[in-house]
C-alpha cells in the first residue's frame, strides 16, 4: 500500500520489485493506491513515480485504485481518499498538478491510510497525514463505527504547524479517546511534543519513533532506545 505519491514514499519500490520477484513472481506484485495517485505534473515529488510507472508494469505490478475505504483483510481498510471536512491543510503550498480544468494546486488528494479495527481499539496507520490528521481520525471511526482511536501511527505533516493550530489537532486527538502516539517522520519533534501535552500522553504513551519502532497490541509502544 502507498499512502500517497511522493518519491520519498514510493522511490524504492521497482528496486524492491526486483529483489524480491526472483524467489516470489507475485513480490510486491499488487500496489494498492487512491485515486489521484497518478495525476499528471511538470515538476516536484511526483515525478520519479510517474516516470518509473511503466517499468513497474513491465516489471508485472499492477496498481489496485481505491475510491474509497475497502476492508482488504478481516479487520485492515484501506481509507482510500480521505474526506476533508476540517479545514487542515497539511500539504505544502506550489506545488501543481494538471486536472481536467487545468493546472491546480497540489492538496494531494490520493492521501490514503490503513485503519486497523482490532479489539482493543482502532489503530490508524498513515504515511504523512497530507490529507489532515483529524480527517484521517475522523475516517477511521466513520469506517470501522468506533466510537475511539486507540493508536496514531505515522506521519501527520505538522511540523511548522502553528502553536494554535498543534493545539487544536491535540484537543482533537484527546476528544477521539487517542491512547498511544508514535510520530515520526514529517510530524516533527516539537508538534510530537506538543501533541503529548494537549493529549495529556506520557514519554511511554507518546514518543517519537525511528527505524524499528513497534506497536504491539496488549503492550503498547517501544519507540527503540534513542527516540524515546
Amino acid at each position: 500500500m502507498l499512502s500517497h505519491n511522493h518519491g520519498d514514499h514510493t522511490g524504492g519500490l521497482l528496486t524492491l520489485r526486483k529483489a524480491m520477484m526472483t524467489k516470489n513472481p507475485k513480490a510486491l506484485s499488487r500496489v494498492h493506491v487512491a485515486e489521484g495517485f497518478f495525476l499528471p505534473a511538470e515538476s516536484g515529488p511526483r515525478i520519479p513515480m510517474l516516470r518509473q510507472r511503466a517499468a513497474l508494469e513491465a516489471a508485472g505490478v499492477t496498481f489496485v485504485t481505491h475510491k474509497g475505504p475497502e476492508e482488504l483483510a478481516p479487520g485492515v481498510w484501506v481509507t482510500g481518499p480521505v474526506p476533508r471536512h476540517t479545514d487542515e491543510k497539511n500539504y505544502p503550498d506550489g506545488l501543481k498538478v494538471q486536472t481536467a480544468a487545468g493546472p491546480a494546486q497540489d492538496t494531494i488528494p490520493e492521501d490514503q491510510a490503513l485503519v486497523f479495527d482490532t479489539a482493543e481499539g482502532v489503530v490508524v496507520l498513515t504515511g504523512c497525514g497530507h490529507s489532515g490528521a483529524i480527517n484521517l481520525v475522523q475516517d477511521a471511526r466513520a469506517i470501522t463505527k468506533a466510537k475511539t482511536v486507540l493508536a496514531v501511527i505515522g506521519g501527520l505533516h505538522i511540523f511548522d504547524a502553528s502553536d494554535t493550530r498543534l493545539d487544536w489537532t491535540g484537543a482533537e486527538l484527546k476528544a477521539s479517546g487517542v491512547k498511544y502516539l508514535l510520530m515520526g517522520h514529517c510530524t516533527g519533534l516539537e508538534a510530537t511534543w506538543r501533541l503529548r501535552q494537549a493529549t495529556g500522553l506520557t514519554r511511554k504513551t507518546a514518543a517519537y519513533g525511528a527505524n524499528g519502532s513497534t506497536f504491539i497490541l496488549g503492550k503498547g509502544i517501544n519507540p527503540g532506545r534513542i527516540a524515546g
